[in-house]
């Protein structure tokens, strides 16, 4: 499955599945791809949740918005340190990005995913 995203000067094709995360900054968001290829695209961290949606319905719910700088691949998430303030995403074999995000927003996503995943 391919997210589009249509600029005035450029077309960019992107396979879901390769992206790790989204990061923003400013008006423009920055994708950041298992192989470490990074994209910019002209949207705010709003339009480009609002595109994911559009264009990849039910599977948009991969990806989880996390505080006001990023949303991420659930499919990637490899550890929350809520102290430390840093999330790891990684493929467990080829990379593993470290992200550093507020210690609320990381509280807020490791009480979701223990609801979701772990508890019966």
């Amino acid at each position: 499955m391919y997210v589009f995203f249509n600029s005035r000067d450029e077309l960019q094709r992107i396979d879901v599945s390769k992206i790790v995360y989204f990061e923003a900054d400013g008006n423009y968001t920055t994708i950041v791809m298992v192989n470490k290829l990074q994209a910019s695209v002209c949207m705010n961290l709003g339009e480009m949740e609002s595109a994911l949606a559009k264009q990849l319905g039910e599977e948009s719910r991969r990806f989880m918005r996390i505080g006001k700088r990023f949303i991420i691949n659930m499919n990637y998430v490899y550890s929350i340190n809520v102290l430390k303030q840093q999330l790891v995403l990684s493929d467990y074999d080829h990379f593993a990005f470290r992200v550093s995000i507020s210690k609320e927003a990381l509280k807020k996503m490791k009480e979701l995913m223990v609801a979701t995943y772990i508890e019966p």
